[in-house]
């Protein structure tokens, strides 16, 4: 029997075959903290160590600084000092400060993601990574810390569905729109523990940035990691960035034609509409069409799922159609994904355009993706975003939040309602 991706991976850094349900050590590629949650790391390595210890290899351990950059209070700026202080005595040079994104956006920008490559990080979402084919998997503390010290950690072999996608996407729809789709068909824990491998010719065409959005929220349908073979394009961003390694690691890890798969879905986006994950949970979805007339109070475009220069691109679509002005009802925020993403939108004179229509646009973090940022949601207030999640209070105590594609939320910032895109720019 053939072997998916998720089993080649895991192969590699085990040293030895693996078969679904085994437990294996696997050496480890990256091991990431950011600055929520990085600070524990390091104090946990130094109290395990008696503050005696070295890292196993400080070339494979990065820090990025991105939930709350710059610092907000005391507190956060303690704690970073802690990790940067840290960093300094262990020899760690890959230090992304306060001045550089979203952490996973950041680590593909530096070239320090490969396919095939095993990852660790303190973010619940570091498996968007597998846009790229890297099994890269949130996890706790102590596991970090213990990562450091070894350069190992143990999984378990998970089953793989394959989700085949088929089709164009009709005007003022996005791969945002499919990722909700699937989300509402497979529900919270539609994918437990599973890995997906993406396939088809709509993903065979997908930007980095579509593909980003796609593998962002398996974590919300509880699966381990989703993962898309990189291919034309992408295939040659990232080897520019990562090395030529980059190319001979994907006929690796690429799935034998025999593999088996726990199920397959199929899914055809030319019959796909705009959807939205309702409060308060991103399974709760719906056609935007049976939610449209909602009143807002806020729009926020941007999270490690939306970020991207071509998600705000496709709201700046939206915005333009619409008049180059939001309601003066909604407040509406752009964060864009990384620094790099910024100088592009810079470049294509999109930040002055976004202000003088009513937008706030922000330096590049995670954002509104918890009330730990500029922005929180006051008790009672209804919001749109592009992010993740939309737990009650998440972004607010007593709030609540619609997730929606970019297009979809410019559309609810410009009319002031929640709006079918295609209503401005179809």
């Amino acid at each position: 029997m053939g072997k998916t991706m998720i089993m080649k991976i895991m192969e590699r850094a085990a040293h030895k075959e693996v078969k679904v349900g085994d437990r294996v050590w696997c050496d480890i590629d990256l091991s990431t903290a950011r600055d929520f949650g990085g600070a524990n790391c390091t104090l946990q390595f130094d109290e395990i160590t008696e503050k005696q210890g070295k890292v196993w290899d400080p070339d494979k351990i990065a820090f990025t600084f991105d939930l709350q950059a710059p610092s907000h209070s005391e507190k956060v700026s303690n704690n970073q000092k802690i990790i940067r202080e840290f960093a300094k005595r262990q020899g760690i040079r890959r230090v992304f400060d306060i001045n550089h994104g979203i952490g996973q956006h950041v680590l593909l920008e530096e070239g320090l993601v490969k396919p095939g490559d095993v990852i660790l990080g303190t973010d619940s979402h570091m498996n968007l990574l597998g846009a790229v084919a890297a099994f890269a998997t949130g996890v706790g503390n102590t596991d970090i810390a213990a990562s450091w010290l070894g350069g190992t950690n143990w999984f378990r072999v998970p089953e793989t569905m394959k989700i085949e996608v088929t089709g164009e996407f009709p005007c003022g729809v996005s791969m945002r729109d499919l990722l909700t789709k699937i989300v509402g068909d497979l529900g919270a824990g539609g994918l437990d523990f599973l890995s997906v491998e993406f396939t088809g010719d709509t993903i065979e065409r997908a930007t980095l940035a579509e593909r980003i959005t796609l593998c962002s929220m398996v974590t919300e349908m509880s699966g381990k990691i989703g993962l898309i073979l990189p291919n034309g394009a992408v295939l040659e961003w990232l080897a520019l960035r990562a090395g030529p390694e980059a190319r001979t690691r994907v006929d690796a890890i690429k799935p034998d034609v025999d593999a088996s798969y726990i199920e397959i879905r199929k899914y055809d986006v030319s019959k796909l509409e705009p959807m939205a994950s309702c409060p308060d949970a991103p399974d709760n979805v719906k056609p935007v069409r049976e939610i449209a007339g909602v009143a807002v109070d806020q729009v926020h475009i941007g999270s490690c799922t939306n970020g991207r220069f071509e998600d705000i691109a496709a709201a700046f679509l939206v915005l333009e159609k619409g008049g180059f002005k939001v309601s003066p009802n909604v407040r509406t925020i752009v964060t864009p994904a990384t620094t790099e993403v910024m100088k592009q939108c810079a470049h294509e004179g999109m930040i002055e355009k976004f202000l003088d229509a009513g937008v706030v646009f922000t330096n590049p973090t995670c954002a509104l993706c918890t009330a730990e940022h500029y922005g929180a949601l006051p008790s009672g207030d209804v919001g749109c975003s592009t992010t993740n999640r939309n737990f009650i209070g998440k972004v607010g105590k007593g709030s609540h939040t619609y997730l929606l594609s970019p297009m979809t939320a410019m559309a609810t910032a410009v009319r002031g309602v929640i709006t079918d895109p295609r209503d401005i720019i179809c």
